[in-house]
């Protein structure tokens, strides 16, 4: 009985680790499984997302490509024939490529647009799936730390806000890359206009 008495610290219960008291009450069991498994789907659409990026810049570098090939080999198909016609011919029928050769441009213009566009917004809507994951990932720490004192009603109210409160940062500019990229391209097609223009006159 003294040996007791003199130590009390020996009757008192030994506290669990946080991860048995998640296992022992049903709610916090069920929010960290509900939790772990949304964590994994975000892995899943971060991964999907990235892989559909990557596909995108694949598409934009061969647009690239496709154009400087194209224009390159017009040109040179343009001066060959030239050399063999007359100049006054030649000249009065270089509406027809430099029609075809505006067209042709245009077109990739708005597909190399097109697909800028699409990009950007993959990569808003990655950022928001990493920001969602950052979130969550740091509930599921703090469940697995405090065990029964984490409070179920408290932390998920304040992840509903964070993630419906979250403010997307945009720097006000008034040129972007794209716009650069639309501008290079139109100049480089007027550029072709006029090569065609010389090639088929002079």
């Amino acid at each position: 009985m003294e040996n007791q008495s003199s130590n009390p610290s020996i009757m008192l219960p030994k506290q669990s680790h946080p991860l048995h008291q998640i296992a022992e009450t049903p709610t916090h069991r069920l929010l960290l499984k509900q939790w772990l498994k949304e964590e994994e789907l975000i892995l899943n659409r971060i991964s999907f997302k990235e892989t559909q990026i990557d596909l995108i810049r694949k598409e934009i570098t061969q647009l690239y490509i496709f154009f400087f090939l194209f224009h390159s080999i017009s040109l040179l198909l343009l001066f060959n024939s030239s050399s063999k016609e007359a100049p006054v011919g030649g000249c009065h029928r270089s509406w027809i490529p430099s029609l075809c050769s505006l067209l042709c441009s245009m077109g990739i213009i708005w597909a190399v647009r097109y697909k800028t566009d699409v990009e950007v917004h993959l990569e808003k809507l990655l950022e928001r799936e990493e920001e969602d994951g950052k979130l969550l990932g740091k509930c599921v720490e703090e469940l697995k730390k405090k065990g029964v004192e984490f409070d179920l009603l408290k932390e998920v109210d304040a992840l509903r806000r964070a993630k419906s409160l979250r403010v997307e940062a945009k720097a006000v500019r008034k040129w972007s890359a794209r716009d650069f990229v639309t501008l290079f391209f139109f100049t480089a097609s007027c550029l072709v206009l006029g090569l065609t223009r010389v090639i088929l006159c002079s």
